[in-house]
């Protein structure tokens, strides 16, 4: 049986595409059946992963909305054992059409349920919001990963996405459990990263993840090329930060 993982946090540019892309493409060349789902108007996920966004014709807006099966919205990539569910821009007014829709926290709970025993890992892109689609994204998810940068407004809005989990685990999903915090754009040689570091790891020992990603140019080049870190260049530093969160959460979940 699969596990379904959003990768959320309200504050942006803290690496949660990175990390959904990435993560994606180093659990499937561990051989680990993927999907990832871009839950995120931007639709960075789809064109990290080499999708015309453009192009897009079938995604999470149609899954949302029920008009096709999850199986219809499924696209395969380039990586190995990696599949997408494609965002693109008309994602941004799912919003307002599900605002008085029954169950509308359940929308995408519903469509993919039945997916978890086709896929190891089900990896969730969400948008830089607490809105109705990442509320979604949680309420469908088995767990949560939260991405936090290595920077001074790091830990400023960590409660309150925390205070969501609660309030998602009270009325929307009891099942739904933290698989981690994830340390991003760390920097060893600035003393800022450092003290960031320390502070979370003092906080939220237990929750947080071995494995801290470093600030990697290579991974920053990575998504103009539509590629994941391990297609663009495995030997990076990125690559290996990565691949080393993979085995890190495939462990957990033995």
């Amino acid at each position: 049986m699969g596990k379904i993982i959003a990768i959320a946090n309200q504050k942006g540019g803290v690496g949660k595409t990175t990390t959904s892309v990435n993560l994606a493409a180093s659990l499937g060349v561990l051989e680990k059946k993927v999907l990832l789902i871009d839950a995120d108007p931007q639709a960075n996920a789809t064109s990290g992963l080499g999708l015309i966004v453009e192009q897009v014709e079938v995604g999470t807006y149609q899954l949302l909305e029920h008009t096709v099966s999850a199986e219809e919205s499924i696209v395969k990539t380039d990586s190995p054992n990696v599949d997408i569910i494609p965002a693109h821009i008309d994602l941004v007014a799912i919003e307002i059409e599900l605002v008085d829709k029954d169950e509308r926290e359940y929308m995408l709970k519903n469509a993919i349920a039945h997916l978890k025993s086709s896929y190891d890992y089900i990896l969730i892109d969400c948008a830089p919001s607490l809105g109705l689609l990442t509320l979604n994204a949680l309420t469908a998810s088995d767990a949560v990963i939260i991405p936090i940068q290595c920077e001074y407004f790091a830990l400023e809005g960590l409660g309150k996405l925390l205070n969501t989990v609660k309030s998602v685990q009270k009325i929307h999903n009891q099942e739904l459990d933290i698989e981690g915090l994830l340390l991003t754009m760390y920097d060893s040689r600035l003393r800022l990263s450092n003290q960031v570091v320390e502070e979370v790891q003092k906080h939220f020992s237990d929750m947080v993840f071995e494995t801290i990603i470093q600030r990697n140019v290579r991974l920053g080049e990575a998504p103009s090329y539509g590629e994941s870190i391990i297609k663009y260049d495995v030997s990076s530093k990125g690559a290996s930060n990565y691949l080393s969160l993979a085995e890190e959460i495939i462990k957990k979940n033995i």
